[in-house]
């Protein structure tokens, strides 16, 4: 499991450092131009902290693995770990629209590939906390 970790936290890590390109790809300049100050400032603090946390998450997995897994701390941490990636991955499935990928390759591709590592990310944590 310890192996399992460890790719987590690295994707983890990775993902967190690609929220620093979100406002550019997602053109939030435009699109949020719009929006009074206090939306557009929540979206983009609300990212920053996402992008930490996440990054959080990662750090952890990478540096505490052993802890993880052998502790009866790291099982609850696991535990709400698990409980937190299957929320994510029902939100995934069911939160956004198809319109936002279907047809659309490079999006069906993303949808795809956050779908397994949501539900990965999931089934290793409740797995930890269950073993």
């Amino acid at each position: 499991m310890e192996i399992h970790l460890n790719v987590i936290g690295i994707l983890l890590i990775i993902l967190a450092c690609v929220h620093v390109i979100f406002p550019k790809y997602f053109n939030w300049a435009k699109e949020t131009s719009t929006m009074s100050l206090i939306n557009r400032q929540m979206l983009y603090v609300h990212t920053f902290f996402i992008a930490l946390t996440v990054f959080l998450m990662g750090l952890l997995c990478v540096t505490s693995a052993t802890e993880i897994v052998t502790t009866p701390l790291g099982s609850k941490i696991a535990l709400g770990l698990g409980v937190f990636w299957i929320i994510r991955l029902f939100i995934q499935l069911f939160g956004y629209s198809s319109k936002l990928w279907r047809g659309k390759g490079f999006e069906t591709v993303v949808h795809i590939l956050f779908t397994v590592f949501w539900g990965y990310m999931g089934i290793v944590f409740l797995s930890i906390y269950l073993v």
